[in-house]
């Protein structure tokens, strides 16, 4: 059953009983105003619902809290004042209307102060347990991770554990793609599918779909940032601009390229290995080879030895933001220079 129809049977109960209500008091036509208001308040549960949607449980369990504190107190100060000398037979203190005003200046007061002091337990890491907390493990994995697919290989490892939340609208995204006249993105999209799939029935993790949505930002980055501001998570991803727009407003990025080039081999200069060189290089004479993790291999009068394996010495390494490069040169000419120096 959709929640769109689940709204509109919450929307014509409502609306039938407010008509029904009012009906046993006021004939027609004023009956009819019972139909209207029993139609406003479900407009307004609705909007409570969506407000409740958007808010973590640390903070609706502090404002509810808070809010039933605020009208406790509201009863005991009205309770308090009738024992006062001289109050407690004065008629001319509307007592009802007194406790509904404390009522609504405490609870309100109560409401607010309980929701920002759950915000900050939020903030703080604290959460009643990891099954209740809705940050879903503080982490929260994008569209082209999940299309990537080593996030669900280093799952499979058991490096990470616990819950990882996928936005409705990355799946959108994803669906998006799938259905895409273009077979290169669509072959993309159903592989991101079939990941997602394999990482719901990995052990050790647990996927959490959120139907948390910020209907007025444009683009799958820009809600994905504003739902990691709004939880404190952090955002895994390999995608390089939405790593920089997240660290320019202080959200934390787990890359997994960067992950990757973190866990290559290091490699000295001086150190030997045998490649084999596929194509040529940019520059004359240049051999370029690939290691088993995809760093490439820059061999020096490499193109003599294309598809051939052959025995290099590093020269130098390079780091840069798509990954390693190794420079070298050919161990066999390089001990024919020291000969003929």
């Amino acid at each position: 059953m959709s929640k769109f129809f689940i709204r509109c049977i919450l929307v014509c109960a409502c609306s039938i009983l407010g008509y029904f209500i009012v009906s046993r008091y006021y004939t027609f036509p004023i009956s009819l105003t019972g139909l209207f208001s029993g139609f406003l308040v479900s407009l307004i549960v609705l909007r409570i619902e969506k407000i409740a949607g958007d808010l973590s449980l640390p903070v609706i369990l502090g404002g509810t809290l808070g809010m039933v504190f605020g009208l406790i107190l509201a009863f005991l100060a009205t309770l308090g004042l009738r024992y006062i000398p001289g109050l407690e037979h004065q008629t001319m203190i509307p007592w009802p209307y007194l406790f509904g005003l404390l009522a609504v200046i405490l609870g309100y007061l109560g409401l607010q102060l309980g929701g920002k002091k759950g915000e900050e337990t939020k903030r703080a890491g604290v959460t009643v347990s990891p099954e209740a907390d809705e940050t879903g493990g503080g982490k929260i994995l994008d569209t082209s991770v999940i299309i990537d697919g080593r996030m669900a290989d280093i799952c499979d490892t058991g490096f990470i554990e616990g819950t990882l939340t996928v936005p409705r609208f990355v799946l959108d995204e994803l669906q998006l793609i799938a259905d895409s006249s273009d077979s290169m993105k669509r072959s993309r999209g159903r592989r991101g599918l079939d990941i997602l799939n394999k990482m719901q029935k990995s052990n050790g993790i647990k996927i959490d779909i959120t139907d948390v949505d910020f209907p007025k930002l444009k683009g799958v980055d820009a809600k994905l940032v504003a739902l990691a501001k709004k939880r404190g998570c952090t955002i895994v991803t390999n995608d390089y601009n939405l790593n920089k727009v997240a660290e320019l407003q202080g959200i934390k990025i787990l890359n997994v390229n960067e992950l990757a080039n973190a866990l290559k081999p290091l490699v000295l200069p001086g150190e030997t290995m045998v490649v084999k060189a596929i194509k040529e290089g940019k520059e004359p004479g240049q051999g370029v080879a690939y290691l088993d993790d995809g760093t490439m291999v820059i061999v020096d009068n490499g193109n003599r030895y294309l598809k051939q394996n052959v025995e290099v010495i590093v020269t130098s390494v390079l780091q840069t933001t798509a990954g390693r490069m190794i420079f070298s040169t050919v161990k066999e000419m390089n001990n024919n220079n020291k000969k003929s120096e």
